[in-house]
């Protein structure tokens, strides 16, 4: 009896409309969900796009371990390394690692406490593929300055012995400055820059605003007697314009143009992000 009334209602012509159009919008959204669900399960089976990095950007490490009269260990402040790197990273950079004679890095054993270390330093330093790379960096020689848009010297108090007159470091920094990249470095790291000039034969950093680690934070650190020289003294005797934050031991980023420095352990993170602005900028 239903079937008779339905077939009689089909006679009708709104009755027909109405039934021709349920059974088009049916069969158009069983066709649509079908095709949705083929095009999923073949983007599915597609490879994901690599994203093209920006650039590369050259790191510098210390390979020197050891102070005058002290026991414990000198070397890369870990923190100033990956703080760094983690913000690089983000922004879509890679990264090289290098020092002076190449190979094996020394961790700053200070460096290493848990006061100064966070979750994400430690995780680099129990990540296998981060600590072969910090084993096996390369020397100088081995890269070309040609391939970076900028160079960043880490600290840590070794490299006050093998940073300055490197006259390989000088020559890498000095040309990736001259293709128009940017030269960086925070806390100790700064030492790097003593040695680099200018087309002119200049110091590279006289009249320029530089920051670097301070004679007062030496002092507050223990360490006035360990040191070859004074980062400080240094930077003034080359002309540069020191500058330094209020209080020790906090957060404090100079950019002067191409030349971005930090001062303290506590700056490299910040480094970081200014000189991803100016990159950024460049481009």
């Amino acid at each position: 009896m239903e079937f008779q009334n339905i077939r009689v209602s089909l006679n009708k012509p709104k009755a027909k409309l109405f039934w021709l159009s349920f059974i088009v919008l049916f069969t158009t959204l069983l066709f649509s969900s079908t095709f949705t669900q083929a095009q999923a399960t073949e983007f599915s089976s597609t490879e994901p796009t690599k994203i093209k990095p920006k650039g590369k950007i050259l790191i510098v490490m210390t390979n020197h371990a050891k102070y005058p009269s002290r026991e414990d260990t000198t070397g890369l402040w870990v923190t100033e390394l990956t703080h760094f790197y983690d913000v690089a990273t983000a922004a879509g950079y890679e990264m090289d690692f290098i020092s002076p004679k190449g190979g094996s890095i020394p961790l700053d054993e200070r460096s290493q406490k848990s006061s100064y270390m966070d979750k994400e330093a430690r995780a680099h330093l129990a990540d296998p593929d981060f600590m072969t790379r910090l084993n096996h960096t390369m020397k100088p020689s081995e890269v070309k300055a040609s391939d970076y848009k900028a160079i960043y010297f880490t600290g840590g108090h070794g490299v006050m012995w093998d940073f300055p007159n490197n006259a390989e470091l000088v020559s890498l920094s000095e040309q990736i400055y001259r293709q128009g990249g940017v030269v960086s470095a925070v806390c100790h790291g700064v030492a790097g820059l003593l040695a680099l000039k200018d087309e002119q034969g200049q110091p590279l950093i006289a009249k320029h605003k530089i920051t670097g680690f301070s004679n007062e934070e030496e002092a507050l650190s223990g360490m006035k007697k360990q040191v070859p020289f004074f980062l400080e003294h240094e930077l003034k005797a080359k002309g540069a314009i020191y500058k330094q934050s209020l209080i020790p031991f906090t957060s404090f980023v100079i950019v002067d143009d191409r030349i971005i420095t930090g001062q303290n352990p506590q700056s490299p993170r910040e480094v970081g992000q200014a000189v991803m602005t100016r990159l950024a900028q460049i481009q």
